[in-house]
């Protein structure tokens, strides 16, 4: 459907005020809220998503897209609960205690709530404890650390710790990610995934929920 297909590409784009439009007028059209959210405005973000992955395009592009993308969920998320579109799952997400660092952690976000995911951002230095208390009061499937700094990288493994001491470690899975991070350190602190960068940490997120 070309409205569908107007809304992806004015949302690569980064056209906010468009994609609102197109967004309500393909509601006036009619059109399922289902077909607008996963042909129009995933369908852009995840075209954004797999160009960022490739280096095809970078930080700013994916932010306006963002931007985009979110302008027309405002139009759209009030008619979810009447079409019965549910999200693909709750996450959420934070920088690790004692690292301020965000850029990589909002990058994260809107890849996953570009892949149909709501996303809790707790923001940036969070103890281990609040990652915990958010997952129980929201009901996150997944907890998403991220760390910039050496220094604060033992931060990720008291949050796992954390979960286990609160007996809720088999209830979720935390994945890690952050420049100096790696596929080793996750292992050795017992966390589920490790990602390399934004757009892979939403498939991964996807792979771990069995989507």
């Amino acid at each position: 459907m070309q409205i569908l297909a107007d809304i992806s590409s004015k949302l690569q784009a980064g056209k906010a005020k468009e994609v609102q439009e197109l967004v309500q007028q393909a509601l006036d059209q009619q059109v399922p809220v289902r077909d607008i959210l996963e042909q129009g405005l995933l369908d852009g973000m995840g075209i954004i998503g797999a160009k960022f992955k490739n280096d095809e395009v970078f930080v700013p592009e994916v932010l306006i897209a963002a931007r985009a993308m979110n302008r027309g969920m405002e139009v759209l998320k009030p008619y979810f609960a009447e079409s019965g579109v549910e999200a693909r799952g709750r996450v959420c997400i934070g920088t690790v205690q004692g690292d301020l660092h965000d850029i990589g952690k909002n990058l994260v976000k809107m890849m996953m709530e570009g892949k149909g995911f709501e996303v809790i951002d707790l923001g940036t230095d969070v103890p281990a404890e609040a990652f915990v208390k958010a997952a129980a009061e929201h009901g996150c499937a997944i907890v998403c650390l991220s760390a910039l700094l050496t220094t604060t990288m033992p931060a990720m493994r008291q949050v796992v710790e954390a979960f286990e001491a609160a007996g809720t470690r088999d209830q979720v899975k935390i994945m890690v990610g952050g420049a100096p991070v790696t596929d080793e350190f996750c292992a050795q602190i017992g966390a589920d995934a490790y990602a390399a960068d934004a757009a892979s940490a939403a498939d991964k997120a996807l792979a771990l929920l069995g989507g």
